[in-house]
Formats: structure tokens, sequence, C-alpha cells
């Protein structure tokens, strides 16, 4: 899995690693006194009002600004989790999480209905993505988005990304979604209940109450129907479910598994694959990939149709994509 990507920082599980140690703490900063980082942001406020944001934005967003040490030392240890499957499964989907997300879905049932009805998302999804990226809102970062990406963009490990994900966060601020100094966040900028990046926010986020701001962070409204149109633009559809756990037969041959490998339901039957319980598959013929979580095959195993792609693109790892459509389904008890 890819820490950073093009839509937000990692996964719940990291947020709740790495914004857990921070909390409660005062970020370790420094003076950005340097002739360096001046000359730098003399540029950057230069590009910025070429971008067409306010001169009065940028004091606002830059005023007393530092950097913080604690972000980039994240960023150069991120921890490589060595995981099993079933480890992170119980650590991002467990039974508390899934009561929990129950409770979610009846308080906010109506709202939840009327996005999925808006969006074409079935709600269950909904409230599983943000059960697992921020436990239904309850962390979130405990970050300054715009100290923290200026960091990131000074530094010069990933600065072009990271400067990129700046100026997004500027234009935000900018186009008066939320105040410089209440864009809170992951320390690598993931925003929010849903933790959009930045960029992520401009093309996806929804002002879905009408209040004029696409607010991700206190206002449940934007919150679901950020994440609902989000997966309706990665091509969601919602006649389908994301796949299922199925029983593979003795001597299956393991090659056949991966993204890539597409087949027909009718297709995979022919080969053996069964509902879990030993019943038939679906009569559908929909297209299924079959995902292994492990190399063996005594371990679960899984069928997965379009929109399990669909959450692939909310963040790229199998392991995140099967949680989500566990914890969706749970939620729902199907």
């Amino acid at each position: 899995m890819g820490w950073v990507t093009g839509r937000a920082f990692g996964a719940g599980l990291a947020l709740f690693l790495w914004t857990g140690a921070a909390a409660g703490a005062p970020e370790p900063t420094v003076s950005a006194n340097s002739p360096d980082f001046a000359t730098w942001l003399v540029a950057l406020r230069q590009e910025a009002q070429a971008k067409g944001i306010a001169a009065n934005t940028l004091d606002a967003a830059f005023a007393g600004i530092r950097l913080i040490p604690r972000v980039l030392e994240l960023d150069r240890n991120q921890p490589e989790f060595k995981l099993s499957f079933r480890q992170y499964m119980n650590r991002v989907a467990p039974p508390k999480r899934i009561d929990k997300g129950r409770k979610k879905f009846a308080e906010n049932k109506d709202l939840l209905v009327a996005v999925g009805k808006h969006y074409k998302v079935q709600p269950r999804f909904v409230v599983a993505l943000w059960g697992i990226e921020t436990d239904f809102g309850r962390v979130s970062g405990g970050f300054k988005v715009i100290p923290a990406l200026t960091t990131l963009a000074f530094d010069g490990r990933r600065s072009r990304y990271f400067r990129g994900e700046l100026m997004h966060a500027l234009t935000i601020i900018d186009d008066g979604h939320i105040t410089a100094d209440k864009m809170m966040g992951s320390w690598a900028g993931a925003m929010g209940q849903s933790q959009f990046m930045p960029s992520s926010f401009v093309h996806h986020a929804v002002d879905f109450d009408g209040d004029g701001r696409r607010d991700i962070w206190t206002t449940k409204a934007d919150v679901f129907a950020s994440a609902a149109n989000y997966l309706a633009r990665s091509g969601w559809r919602d006649d389908q479910t994301w796949g299922r756990q199925v029983r593979l037969p003795a001597g299956f041959d393991l090659a056949s598994a991966g993204l890539k490998r597409r087949k027909r339901l009718g297709e995979w039957q022919g080969l053996g694959l069964r509902r879990t319980d030993g019943g038939d598959l679906p009569a559908r013929q929909l297209r299924a990939a079959l995902v292994l979580p492990t190399a063996d095959a005594a371990k679960p195993a899984f069928l997965v149709y379009d929109n399990f792609h669909a959450i692939l693109k909310w963040n790229r790892s199998n392991f995140f994509a099967l949680a989500v459509g566990h914890l969706a389904d749970a939620i729902a008890d199907r």
C-alpha cells in the first residue's frame, strides 16, 4: 500500500496510529525564519496569487507559519505494517465498530437514505467508509493542514506533490469553505471526517445542505454526500454489491486469482466455486475477480465486482476494500 495516495493518507488504521501519538501533546515546531524558507515562501505566495488566491487569504494562512519537525519525522519513519489479513480486519472492522456503525446508521438514516438516493450509492458503504477512516468522525486528525503541508512542500522528498496539495488547500480557504485555523487533518494533509486530501476535496466534496460551504469537518450532510459522490464518480453501481466471500474447491488452481483475471459468475461456478454455505453463486452474469488476501487456498477467498474497484480508487489496498465491504454488509446485517 502506498501511504500517500491521490485521495488521502493511507487508511483509517494508519491515521489512528499516527495522530494518536501526536494527540494531547504540543506539536514540536521551529521558527520558520531561515533565509531559504523565507525565499521559498515568497515564491510560493507569488505562485498562489497568480492562481487567483487573494492576498488576505495568504496573509491569514501563513501568519506565524512554523515548520513542524514532527511531520517530517512521521514522513521519514512511516511504519511498515506487517499485519495478517485477519489482524487487519480485527483492527479495522471489529465487532464494536460494527455495533457502533449500526447505531450511527440508525441515527442518521433519513439523511443517509437521501444521500444514497441522490448519488445512487447504498448508504451502508458510506457509513463503512466513515467508520474506517475516522471512527465515525471521532478521530479526524490533530494537525493544522496548512503548516503540515507547508512543511512537506518545503521538504525536498515529495515537494512537488505536496506543493500541489498546499495550493488546493489555499484555494479551499479562499473559496470560504473553512478558515485556515480550523482546517485540521492528518500530518500528511488528509482532512475531515472523510479524510480527503485537498485535491480530492476540490474534485469530490459536496455542499449537500446548501449553506454555501463544503464542510467535511462538522456537517454530516456534506461528509456523507462527499463520500457518496466520490464513489459515484469512481464508477459505483447501486444495482450491485461489492462482492462476496466464496468457498474454493479442493485442488483449485490459485493462478486464476487476481484483479485482472475477471470471469462471469457462471464461469466461476463451473470451476467449482460456491457460496460459503455451499450454495450456488448468484445467477446474475456479473464479471468478478477472485481475491485471495493470503497465498493459502484454505484461507478466505472473495469474488469481487466492479464496486470493489471503485473502493480501490478511494484507497489502493485490497485489505482496505475488503474491510469496507465486510463492515458495510455487517452494518446492514446482510
